[in-house]
């Protein structure tokens, strides 16, 4: 089969949330005299904190009765701001148009919201590259499930074998091995002290290998 499409996660693989997010936390958990380990954060990393929930955390640390809500709005504010200022992840923007320019049909599959999603890769100014944006929102279940890779396939015409997904969290390459579609992790900061082993393929930036040469990589496997 021919390489015709390739599927891309947001959170810490198009923009890297996921850096400002743990730093955040672990602000956060050191005010309390505790510490968020990596291995422990690393559950909610591309899924959900249905997998990990780090106020219920500290709160098994601590032996505190915690304002779970509070401390989450904290967080998000605290976050977000950090975010809203970070760029696109090197070599992203470059390989979105090199695919546009060899004819490969884009989608992302993200488990975060649709308005998340959205409105980041509008700010970024990245959004009209995909023809398809699937989220938690429409899928029963999120990452490591493989429904949204399998989701995102199929609304843009794509055999599991025609298409590439990139990754960036264990979470998420586990999804994309379930789904059978070959799968290149590019680490960020927080996942480069992770296994991502079982991955096809692991690279410290997108764009370090020619889009042409992954293809074909990708076609040979």
């Amino acid at each position: 089969m021919t390489i015709k499409g390739l599927i891309f996660d947001f959170d810490g693989l198009i923009l890297d949330t996921e850096t400002p997010e743990y730093n955040v936390w672990q602000d956060i958990y050191q005010s309390y005299g505790a510490i968020l380990p990596i291995l422990e954060w690393q559950a909610a990393l591309g899924s959900s904190i249905d997998a990990f929930d780090p106020v219920k955390f500290l709160s098994q640390k601590t032996g505190q009765v915690l304002d779970h809500d509070a401390i989450y709005s904290n967080h998000r504010q605290r976050s977000h701001e950090i975010i809203l200022h970070q760029p696109a992840r090197p070599g992203i923007p470059e390989t979105l148009a090199r695919a546009r320019w060899l004819g490969l049909r884009l989608g992302v599959a993200s488990s975060s919201p649709v308005a998340w999603v959205h409105s980041h890769l509008e700010h970024l100014g990245l959004i009209d590259y995909f023809e398809k944006i699937i989220c938690r929102d429409h899928v029963q279940k999120v990452k490591p499930d493989p429904e949204l890779f399998l989701r995102c396939a199929q609304e843009l015409g794509l055999q599991t074998s025609e298409a590439i997904i990139f990754e960036d969290s264990p979470n998420g390459i586990r999804a994309a091995n379930a789904a059978g579609i070959f799968c290149v992790a590019v680490l960020n900061p927080i996942t480069r002290q992770l296994d991502t082993s079982h991955a096809n393929l692991v690279l410290e930036q997108i764009d370090e290998i020619l889009l042409e040469e992954l293809c074909l990589l990708a076609n040979s496997t």
